[in-house]
């Protein structure tokens, strides 16, 4: 621990959202912070001084006060929460935690927050990343002494999440809690991270205060025509909209008669001083949102002088920041520490804006001058060039949009921060996503899953791995399978779509329609060639074709009723596709009417391809029985409904499922598996577990190896299969030919000795042309696992996506067709069950070609105490399972490797940018 002591623990640095949309940033206490946790102790009420120390201090003396900021980081922890100031140091301290170790993983724990921001949630946060810091050091239990009339305090802990016990004596309230992660704590975190980051939005979202920043201020550099021309744009657009919104506008370059607009401000000339605080003396505040494009090398300072304003949200339209390396990087660090440091929230940078509409008005803070109509879809886009087609696209099909945002190069507010705010938005019924990166899967994992079980949500990402990461884009690498973003999605719940054309077609779908009731399918087409293609684009879909019908051109209107009915109310079908593509004249608008009247009326989930429309239209809209109306979707072609039907079938199904509970093992010990990975990793930055220790480490998450021994010849294996006793099984420990009994590397039911000895002859000599594990011995003697299928179970901890569990059935199976299941924790019992059913060769588990059926609850409970162990142990590099004998009873676990290494994850459940 002495580096830990002697090093600064940048990695407990963050900007958090706290309970009102605001941010503060956290972090270890310092030395240098003496001034600044004076002044925060001078300027606490007596009362609240009272509680923290027992005793009314007006002043800290330097011995404590010295004390106070002198940590070691260990056994002495201290975090401060922090907002910037004018005031020398240039910060001001809001809140302090700290733990003081009082035994080998118990600490004594005091908080302190100032009394101007009590009631923001700055005492949650700081326990939460107090407690974090704590399991890091091996803390596991907090106790903290607390005067009765501390209820606030006491509340905290409580509220937390924590099972708090307490008792009385001499006045003081003593209060003890375990801090590892409880399910309860664990809701309670994300209960609180999304209620705070929604709020931030809906002050960004929601501002009815603008100010456009361009970049003819004075003291910034040379104003480039194309800032001049995105500041300008973005004014224009803004006064154009609500005269509910008041737009006012700084740096445009424009001269006072150039405008028509009186909110067009004239920068002041700085005399001294910041000059950008000049240039804001004449705007009115509070400003809400401030809209910026100007040089990057300004962006920082103009973001401090905004501060004043109280300003909530950024816009930031310029580019040059962390897509030009190193130097632009810190450009962008900086204005995130700006803007982080004042409350604000930032948006892009690279970002091509954000508007809104609907009830509450219409806010274009953005550079498209043609806005899409009112409507019930959010969407959320990280490219600022793809921004332009995709809201083209809307417009051109008539797709009403409630909120669009384009966060540029994600530096900060990125798409999880928009789906905590959709969940409880009542204005937006679907959501859709374009990702060129993930920054946070496990949270997006977590938030995606919450807000999918009440809305749908369509995801884009750019290439079909997800692992694609442009420019300027502060993503970790990844060395998780493609897959693995095919899981996440599903997972989550997400519909997941290969272009923006397939994006805006489930997005009208979800729209406009109600969700599929199931997958069959009932098809009407304008010709029995067409109908037969239709049914094989709907197979293809994944849906199942109850029956297809065909509606002559020149059928007669009671006909055409007839058939449209009948094909919208089959019995045996669930949804339906109409296909009219007539071979004389234009769209068949009379058509077109009566099925959008008996599509209303039937509540059936219902598509068209109607030739000559396109979208959401008039002439496919009618009211249902309650008075809402309902607009069938019309597609180009037969296989974009059904396509978009299909992903709307699969949504319906996951949201109508059981999701399963979190998964508690019993007998699992993951503070016995934390210390022994400790230990290990005490001197050395990676270790490979030999079989004992990774034996070892299984067991305390409940996993038995069946115990093997390692022999160097003849005579120890016969000593060994002796102590084992016959029959039993002998394998070489030669990595080629390890778990290949095809190829003679795995001798199984030796049933004696010179059976045994005749085996070890022939496989050293095999092995002889292979260069065996390092550190091994050639062959190992084991006793025979009841017979059943060999499965694989790993699990790989990745920088981005942290543990990724794979399942598999050993063999040419998973090693050489990859037919393999991904999941990535924490999983559910549902989850794990899928899991185990997804790979192709799984009907070999369920009684294949009349074998008995296998215990796949066994193999169940494998997987889920690996799941829970890796999620909990970061360390754990790798963790293979090979093989994993699944008999009729019982699943035994003939060979495990596992290694180590230190480890700090990207799960930053409580960091900005999430």
């Amino acid at each position: 621990m002495q580096d830990a002591r002697e090093r600064y623990p940048a990695g407990w640095e963050a900007d958090v959202v706290l309970q009102d949309g605001s941010t503060t940033r956290v972090r270890p206490i310092r030395p240098s912070d003496a001034e600044a946790l004076q002044a925060f102790h001078v300027a606490q009420s007596e009362r609240s001084t009272y509680l923290r120390f027992f005793a009314h201090l007006e002043r800290l003396p330097e011995r404590d006060l010295h004390r106070l900021v002198t940590v070691d980081h260990v056994d002495r922890v201290a975090l401060v929460a922090t907002t910037d100031a004018d005031e020398p140091p240039g910060y001001r301290i809001i809140g302090v935690a700290r733990f003081d170790r009082i035994g080998d993983d118990e600490a004594e724990v005091a908080f302190n927050v100032a009394d101007a921001h009590q009631g923001r949630g700055v005492g949650s946060v700081l326990l939460e990343h107090l407690a974090a810091a704590a399991r890091e050091r091996g803390v596991r239990r907090f106790v903290a002494e607390v005067l009765p009339q501390n209820g606030r305090m006491i509340a905290v802990f409580r509220d937390a999440g924590y099972e708090v016990r307490q008792h009385s004596e001499d006045g003081v309230v003593s209060l003890a809690f375990d801090i590892d992660p409880t399910d309860r704590s664990l809701a309670v975190v994300a209960d609180r991270e999304h209620r705070a980051e929604a709020r931030s939005m809906r002050a960004v979202l929601g501002a009815r205060s603008v100010l456009v920043v361009g970049p003819a201020l004075p003291g910034a550099p040379p104003p480039r025509a194309l800032h001049l021309g995105m500041a300008r744009a973005a004014h224009a657009h803004l006064t154009a909209g609500d005269a509910r919104v008041r737009v006012q506008a700084v740096g445009l370059g424009l001269e006072p008669g150039d405008s028509s607009s009186d909110d067009v401000l004239a920068p002041v000339p700085a005399v001294g001083g910041d000059p950008f605080a000049a240039s804001f003396a004449s705007v009115v505040g509070p400003v809400d949102l401030a809209v910026l494009a100007v040089p990057a090398q300004a962006a920082p300072a103009v973001v401090r002088a905004l501060a004043p304003l109280g300003v909530r949200g950024v816009v930031l339209m310029s580019a040059g920041f962390a897509e030009e390396g190193e130097a632009g990087l810190a450009r962008q660090r900086a204005v995130l520490a700006a803007a982080h440091g004042a409350g604000m929230r930032v948006v892009g940078p690279s970002s091509y804006g954000l508007l809104t509409t609907g009830e509450h008005g219409t806010l274009n803070a953005s550079l498209a001058a043609e806005l899409p109509r009112a409507g019930r879809v959010g969407l959320f886009c990280q490219s600022a060039a793809l921004a332009v087609p995709l809201l083209a696209g809307v417009r051109r099909r008539g797709l009403g949009l409630a909120e669009f945002v384009s966060a540029g190069h994600r530096a900060d507010v990125s798409g999880n921060d928009l789906m905590q705010f959709w969940a409880d938005d009542d204005g937006t019924d679907v959501v859709g996503l374009y990702l060129e990166s993930i920054g946070n899967p496990r949270k997006f994992s977590r938030v995606a899953r919450r807000l999918a079980q009440v809305k749908p949500v369509v995801v884009l990402t750019a290439g079909r791995s997800g692992q694609v990461v442009p420019p300027g884009h502060a993503v970790r690498a990844t060395t998780a399978p493609a897959r693995a973003v095919d899981e996440l999605m599903r997972q989550s719940g997400a519909i997941r779509v290969d272009n923006t054309h397939q994006l805006l077609d489930v997005a009208q779908l979800l729209a406009h329609q109600p969700l599929p009731a199931g997958r069959r399918v009932s098809v009407l087409a304008s010709s029995s060639s067409v109908a037969a293609l239709v049914a094989e684009a709907a197979a293809a879909a994944g849906l199942v074709v109850a029956g297809a019908q065909v509606l002559p051109e020149d059928a007669e209107v009671d006909e055409a009723r007839e058939r449209v009915v009948a094909a919208l109310r089959d019995p045996d079908a669930d949804v339906a596709i109409v296909v009219r593509i007539p071979t004389v004249g234009g769209p068949d608008v009379g058509l077109a009417s009566l099925v959008a009247h008996e599509a209303a009326a039937s509540g059936r989930t219902v598509v068209a391809c109607v030739h000559g429309l396109s979208g959401v239209t008039p002439e496919l809209t009618a009211p249902d029985p309650a008075g809402t109306l309902r607009t069938v979707p019309a597609y180009t072609t037969p296989e974009d409904a059904a396509l978009a039907l299909g992903h709307a079938a699969r949504y319906a199904a996951w949201r109508a499922r059981d999701h399963g509970r979190p998964l508690h093992p019993a007998g699992i010990d993951l503070r016995a598996a934390r210390r022994l990975v400790d230990a290990r990793l005490a001197t050395d930055a990676e270790v490979p577990l030999d079989a004992r220790s990774a034996a070892e480490l299984l067991a305390a998450a409940g996993v038995a190896v069946l115990p093997s021994a390692g022999v160097r010849d003849a005579d120890e294996a016969v000593a060994a299969a002796a102590a084992t006793g016959y029959p039993v099984a002998l394998k070489t420990t030669a990595p080629a030919l390890r778990h290949r009994a095809d190829l003679g590397g795995v001798r199984l039911d030796v049933a004696d000795e010179a059976e045994l000895r005749a085996d070890v002859e022939q496989v050293l000599a095999l092995a002889a042309e292979h260069a065996p594990e390092p550190g091994a011995p050639p062959l190992e003697v084991q006793a025979m696992a009841p017979r059943g299928s060999s499965c694989v179970v790993r699990s790989l901890e990745d920088p981005l996506y942290g543990p990724v569990i794979s399942v598999g059935l050993s063999g040419d199976a998973s090693d050489l067709l990859g037919d393999v299941a991904y999941g990535i924790p924490p999983l559910t019992d549902v989850d794990v069950a899928d899991l185990v059913r997804s790979p192709r060769a799984a009907p070999r588990l369920f009684g294949y070609r009349g074998l008995p059926p296998l215990d796949v609850a066994a193999l169940e409970d494998v997987v889920a105490r690996v799941a829970v162990l890796s999620d909990a142990v970061p360390e754990i590099r790798h963790l293979e399972l090979n093989p994993v004998v699944v008999g009729e009873r019982g699943a035994t676990v003939l060979a495990a490797r596992v290694t180590l290494a230190r480890a700090h994850r990207a799960d930053a459940r409580r960091r900005l940018p999430g």
